[in-house]
């Protein structure tokens, strides 16, 4: 099966003649319609706001649009909350979601007023230290705490995701304990947060989470007297990687969601909490593709198509097996009748896009297009073997193409290191 592209051969071979392969391209119009039809889904509840998750494409010039489009940001370190500030988000625009979180990162947040989400009820004892010292600033009025309800989270096609094994969140028991203090030291507006699983198909997963949290959320009042104030489901609505899954609608979930909604909270007297978000995958994974050039074959027990990418650039398949539709540009039509392992030159043998995948015949020079790479992808790249990072480009709604991102070199790698200088002397 394929999987349609957004770039033709035509398009990706005249901006390679600008930009280099390997390269990362995004679609502008792609993730603006996209966002657009989240906020239409979710249109019901009157607070309702997108996090993009920085994490999955930390880009200023991606986040720009993202905000352009009503979202605000999820930052999980301070380098995220920095690439928030700059484009242009201030205050609850911002929610900081971070775990094992220095005391220093906190007080950063604080500083510039975003939303700070708690994962461990220790944390308030971090938090009140940031608030301390020099840069003294008082302990914010608004709170979220990290829910993790332990087991496994189950719907109706199985068990999705073991939340008993994840390193994140609070206990119920710790929950409401970390509602009465915060309550005690003068927190104003609460909010709840969890993540039981990722990159769910099939719509009922958002759902099923928001009546879990709905009825926490009447616990919560009931227990500790905390009506809240903005409940935030988090990410973990998935995407298609294969081309014979079925994409996620929005919509579709959108209105699983008001149906709890209106079925728990507004029952319970709690029919004004706002409904967060903070999806990554989702909100721009479909729109990014790896665009590599096929550099070599080797014919040996196997067959094998070398690029000029490789894992340092897309660890997804190498560190999850994870799988990324490939298409041969200008070969859309042609029989999959060949077997390749497509892989890349790191002196790693888990260095491969696919194993054992059916293509057309590939030849050296052809472009492949790896789908699905606008999501924890690029911002997932690493240097080992001394690979370099390479391009990010931004495909504009009117077909323009701009760079976003120069791709790293040599000087770039060798930065940090007292031997610059030398380095600089070897290429007098």
């Amino acid at each position: 099966m394929s999987k349609a592209t957004f770039l033709t051969k035509e398009q990706a071979e005249a901006i390679a003649k600008e930009f280099p392969t390997p390269f990362y391209i995004y679609d502008e119009k792609g993730i603006r319609e996209n966002a657009r039809k989240v906020h239409e889904a979710f249109a019901w509840n009157q607070g309702f706001r997108e996090y993009f998750a920085v994490k999955a494409l930390p880009n200023p010039e991606i986040m720009r649009v993202m905000k352009e489009e009503g979202c605000g940001f999820d930052c999980a370190s301070e380098a995220e909350l920095m690439l928030a500030k700059a484009v242009g988000s201030t205050g609850e625009e911002i929610m900081f979601s971070s775990n094992d979180t220095p005391v220093s990162e906190f007080a950063y947040a604080n500083r510039i007023g975003g939303i700070i989400n708690l994962d461990d009820i220790s944390h308030i004892d971090t938090l009140l230290s940031a608030c301390e010292g020099e840069d003294a600033t008082p302990f914010p009025e608004t709170i979220c705490c990290r829910y993790n309800p332990g087991g496994v989270f189950e719907m109706a096609n199985g068990i999705m995701d073991h939340p008993g094994d994840s390193k994140y969140g609070m206990t119920k028991a710790q929950l409401f304990k970390a509602y009465s203090r915060l309550k005690e030291l003068g927190v104003k507006r609460f909010g709840l947060h969890a993540f039981l699983a990722s990159n769910t198909i099939g719509g009922d997963y958002y759902p099923q989470l928001a009546a879990r949290l709905f009825q926490i959320a009447v616990e919560i009042r009931e227990q500790t007297g905390v009506a809240l104030s903005f409940i935030n489901l988090s990410g973990g609505v998935g995407i298609p990687y294969r081309p014979n899954e079925v994409p996620n609608d929005i919509l579709t979930i959108g209105a699983g969601v008001q149906r709890q909604y209106e079925s728990i909270l507004e029952p319970a007297g709690l029919g004004d909490i706002a409904i967060y978000t903070e999806m990554g995958r989702f909100m721009t994974g479909p729109y990014g593709a790896l665009i590599t050039r096929v550099i070599h074959e080797k014919h040996i027990y196997k067959e094998y198509i070398g690029v000029d990418a490789c894992a340092a650039n897309l660890m997804r398949p190498a560190m999850y097996d994870a799988y990324h539709h490939i298409t041969v540009l200008g070969k859309e039509e042609e029989s999959a009748d060949h077997m390749y392992d497509v892989v890349g030159s790191l002196c790693e043998n888990n260095d491969k896009f696919a194993i054992d995948r059916h293509l057309p015949e590939i030849t050296v020079g052809d472009l492949l297009y790896l789908h699905d790479a606008g999501a924890h992808s690029f911002s997932m790249g690493y240097n080992y073997n001394g690979k370099l990072w390479c391009a990010e480009l931004l495909l504009k709604e009117d077909g323009s193409v701009s760079l976003i991102r120069r791709a790293q070199t040599p000087k770039d790698y060798f930065a940090t290191l007292d031997i610059l200088p030398v380095y600089e002397k070897l290429n007098e």
